[in-house]
């Protein structure tokens, strides 16, 4: 077909239109004008947020740190009258029961301050294991000095304070131990030990060692397990936050990526529509009918490219935005079917709507486009069915696309939403489903996928009704 005259005419004046070479970019910038590394920083601090801290870890071993104090109480009671009344060894138990009353008192105040304290420090810690070696020192000034067997508890708080603090304060805290250790050889009140033979005496205090190193062990292995299961879920969840920062940086540079081949695209895809339209009042070509289809055709095809691009820019990361508009759930999905089947295959998506009574929601380009992406994975591998389900769960709405295709391997199942894990073999690809991961989890929803037994799979998208209803929030 000869190009119809005037076509040079037509460029320029489709690159001297200024709201031609606009229109895309505007709409597929963040704000309406380039990123800018400034935005980039942004736009990765408003999706990783602040970094982790101790707080809720100190938290817990502050907690636990209580626990042995009431265990230290109860021991110390048992042990006081034993030793007074059953072996006959009088103590001064007015001046040890003072030391118990402090620790009680001590206990409950924490108690009260932990539930009040925004944040509990290293420091914090160090003075609660520094109290709880002053309480020890005093009862065994009380009862031997260095001669009571129960000395070994010093090791217990050298542990915990190995395990619980830094390096600095755990120093100190040996420091410390040492100091009272020493100071109880030479200042202490003698214990009055009944007038038995030697062996006997000698079985008494090797009697007493072994208690001591049984309270000892029993202590370390209680209270140290369950610090560092306290660590171990620490540690977890840093792992998850620096998992998700990284997969959301991923989506930034994804967004950032978008954007600027939105601009790139912005003036060839302005200037082909331009043309187009200019074609198709010429009445050479308006007459000519299979001319005019073709034509149409293209049209319809220039703006799939547009809906393509801005899907892939919101679904990399932006939030709620221009192409929002309020909707019910009902016609939201209604429209969101007919326009897939009017781009891809009316006779292979089949519709089922259980979700029962209607509910006013905004419909959101992002939440589309990943929809459009799980229809479009199960149309690739079942040209001839799919089905879409949507249907309410308590507070949540659900939508279940099924396929009769091979399935999710294990390896993708076990790795879902991960970026790159494809099962199509394509360089880069296995993007689509970590952008539906992701803008699901932006929504406060969530992703899960399932094999059937025979053939086929089925990706569940679960979206909260709060986060979709008119005035809820896209977060990050």
């Amino acid at each position: 077909m000869p190009p119809p005259a005037g076509r040079d005419q037509m460029l320029e004046r489709s690159s001297s239109r200024p709201d031609d070479g606009k229109t895309l970019p505007q709409t597929l910038a963040h704000g309406g004008g380039p990123v800018t590394l400034q935005s980039q920083a942004d736009a990765r601090s408003e999706l990783i947020g602040p970094a982790p801290t101790d707080d809720e870890t100190n938290r817990k071993n502050m907690a636990l740190l209580i626990q042995l104090r009431w265990t230290a109480v109860v021991g110390q009671i048992v042990t006081i009258g034993a030793v007074h009344f059953g072996l006959g060894i009088p103590l001064p138990l007015e001046r040890m029961g003072a030391v118990i009353g402090a620790l009680v008192l001590l206990n409950v105040s924490s108690l009260v301050w932990v539930r009040h304290r925004a944040a509990i420090t290293n420091n914090e810690l160090l003075v609660a294991l520094m109290l709880d070696v002053a309480a020890l020192t005093a009862q065994l000034y009380l009862s031997g000095g260095a001669t009571n067997p129960f000395t070994s508890l010093f090791l217990l708080q050298v542990t915990l304070g190995a395990v619980l603090l830094d390096s600095r304060s755990t120093w100190s805290l040996v420091a410390l131990t040492c100091a009272s250790f020493v100071w109880l050889t030479l200042a202490y009140r003698p214990l009055d030990l009944p007038p038995n033979p030697i062996s006997e005496t000698y079985s008494l205090t090797v009697t007493g060692m072994l208690l001591g190193f049984v309270l000892n062990a029993v202590l370390l292995v209680v209270f140290v397990t369950r610090i560092n299961r306290n660590l171990r879920e620490r540690d977890a969840h840093l792992a998850a936050l620096r998992q998700h920062a990284a997969e959301q940086d991923h989506i930034v540079r994804m967004g950032l990526l978008a954007s600027g081949a939105a601009h790139e695209l912005g003036t060839p895809l302005a200037s082909l529509s331009v043309i187009l339209s200019d074609w198709r009042r010429m009445p050479d070509l308006a007459a000519d009918q299979e001319l005019a289809e073709d034509l149409a055709e293209m049209e319809t095809s220039l703006q799939r490219c547009k809906s393509i691009v801005t899907g892939i820019l919101v679904s990399a990361g932006e939030a709620r935005g221009e192409g929002s508009s309020p909707t019910t759930v009902t016609a939201f999905v209604t429209a969101l079917v007919d326009e897939w089947r009017n781009a891809r295959s009316a006779r292979t998506l089949y519709f089922l709507n259980t979700f029962g009574e209607d509910v006013a929601i905004v419909s959101d380009v992002a939440l589309k486009q990943v929809i459009f992406n799980v229809l479009d994975n199960a149309y690739e591998v079942s040209r001839d069915w799919v089905e879409l389900v949507a249907e309410r769960e308590g507070d949540n709405l659900v939508l279940s696309i099924s396929d009769r295709g091979p399935g999710f391997a294990p390896e993708m199942l076990a790795q879902l939403g991960k970026p790159y894990q494809s099962s199509k073999g394509r360089a880069g690809g296995g993007l689509g489903l970590f952008l539906v991961v992701n803008v699901l989890r932006k929504l406060g929803g969530s992703v899960t996928a399932e094999n059937h037994r025979k053939r086929g799979a089925t990706v569940r998208l679960t979206l909260p009704l709060a986060t979709l209803a008119i005035g809820g929030s896209f977060d990050a």
